[in-house]
């Protein structure tokens, strides 16, 4: 592992995108709690890609246009639907100051699902993490689950850091209804935004 891998991963994860805008959106509606949950729940969810990508499962989906496709348009009507879901007073930004387990485990399904339905993150795992691997090391194997659990853990902190200082600002948002209203509607647009880039996303 090196700095060069640990520098660049840190951007990737700190850009903006979907995992982040839910951690985002789990802090401000339901506090500290749900945000780390939300942030556990995207973690997971790059888990299946980071195993295509080590298996070489990610060059079937880079090489099949049809598979590709299907997989890219139900991660559209996804984020469509969390655009929708969104906008709704009890929906995922619902104001909740109760987080039991059934809803942590409704932050952590939709959280996991964001991240499944994404075709493009099995493709960029496929791309990313052999750069990191040097031609001669004795265990690539071991070297790529080595970097995947480290990409992993520093989802999970920066992802909460995010949702931890969302859910330290939410009494000022969610004491104000214009501003909450304004804050759903942002949200909504921005996941919308973010389904209309993946649907326009080629292999």
């Amino acid at each position: 592992m090196t700095i060069e891998f640990l520098i660049t991963s840190l951007i990737v994860i700190a850009s903006p995108g979907t995992g982040a805008l839910y951690t985002l959106a789990a802090g401000f509606s339901r506090g500290s709690r749900a945000s780390v949950v939300a942030a556990f729940g995207c973690t997971l969810g790059i888990v299946p890609h980071m195993a295509a990508a080590i298996l070489g499962l990610a060059a079937l989906l880079h090489a099949s246009a049809l598979a590709f496709q299907v997989f890219k348009y139900l991660g559209v009507a996804y984020l469509l639907y969390m655009a929708w879901n969104t906008l709704q007073e009890h929906g995922a930004l619902k104001v909740d100051d109760k987080v039991d387990a059934r809803s942590a485990l409704q932050v952590t399904v939709n959280a996991i699902l964001l991240n499944i339905l994404n075709p493009k993150l099995s493709i960029f795992f496929l791309a990313f993490l052999p750069q990191f691997v040097r031609a001669d090391e004795a265990h690539p194997l071991a070297e790529m689950l080595t970097l995947s659990a480290v990409f992993m853990l520093m989802t999970f902190v920066v992802f909460a850091i995010y949702g931890l200082f969302a859910a330290g600002i939410r009494d000022h948002v969610i004491s104000r209804p214009r501003v909450l209203t304004w804050m759903r509607r942002s949200f909504a647009g921005a996941f919308a935004a973010l389904g209309a880039r993946l649907a326009l996303a080629e292999q």
